[in-house]
């Protein structure tokens, strides 16, 4: 069970948001942090403290009056740590290999191959094909509906008819060397874990798995390490001090 950090980059600024209020309409979200710092700091911060596998992620689209200066941020990150992120937000076949040619481990996707409702795995094998299993990161938000988790896409908008489950995970694990797994609802919150997703994670035996959202407390990572079985990674946002929380930056990376 290991940390990954986080550089959540919104209209240019390193930011915290509440994962479900994202719209791309007005480039809006419910803000938790705006750093003073920027992208390249946070990079430079994780090399020294020898953190690999970290996300980068672009929160506006392409169509954005904002995307040029938050892709410029993250191709700062990148050249200040190559090699020692990842990096996701609009990922497609045609661009991946940009990023990883700029500096990224692996690319993260997830609205390119989740659409209509379903997968498009013309989509994703055309990925495969561009930049190789090795280097790419399945983003499997998903939010509870019933008894079920299922994909959302869209800035977590929207659900598909994917239903987050152990056939699933063995199916797409063929296409990638990680998932990257949101528990949307709780996103941003760090109001507590979504303890039958951690739960479910922890169970399946496969690639290996980062889990976001929720954590608040040293309390709530103790019921993840439980819940997961030590078996699933984690990534802390809103509430890490770095990012304007109660949660010890310097306590979390001595866990590695």
């Amino acid at each position: 069970m290991k940390f990954r950090p986080c550089i959540d980059i919104h209209n240019g600024k390193v930011k915290q948001i509440v994962g479900g209020s994202l719209k791309d309409e007005g480039d809006t979200a419910d803000v938790n942090f705006t750093s003073e710092c920027g992208a390249q700091f946070y990079a430079e911060l994780y090399k020294r403290d020898g953190l690999k596998g970290g996300h980068i992620i672009l929160l506006n689209p392409s169509e954005s009056a904002y995307y040029d200066a938050t892709r410029k941020q993250a191709l700062e990150a990148l050249e200040a740590y190559p090699g020692g992120l990842q990096i996701g937000g609009g990922i497609t076949a045609e661009n991946a290999s940009q990023y990883i040619k700029a500096g990224a481990s692996h690319v993260i996707v997830t609205s390119y191959i989740f659409q209509n409702g379903g997968i498009l795995w013309d989509n994703l094998e055309e990925l495969r094909n561009a930049v190789g299993r090795e280097h790419i990161v399945i983003d499997l938000s998903c939010r509870r509906r019933g008894n079920d988790y299922y994909i959302v896409t869209d800035r977590w908008q929207n659900f598909t008819d994917v239903k987050l489950n152990n056939a699933a995970l063995d199916k797409l694990s063929l296409y990638c060397s990680e998932f990257l797994v949101h528990g949307v609802d709780v996103e941003g919150k760090a109001s507590g874990i979504e303890r039958e997703l951690v739960r479910m994670l922890g169970r399946w035996s496969g690639i290996p798995v980062t889990y976001a959202g929720g954590i608040g407390s040293m309390d709530d990572l103790e019921e993840f390490e439980r819940l997961s079985g030590g078996q699933v990674d984690f990534t802390i946002g809103s509430a890490l001090d770095l990012f304007g929380g109660c949660i010890s930056y310097k306590d979390i990376c001595r866990r590695k």
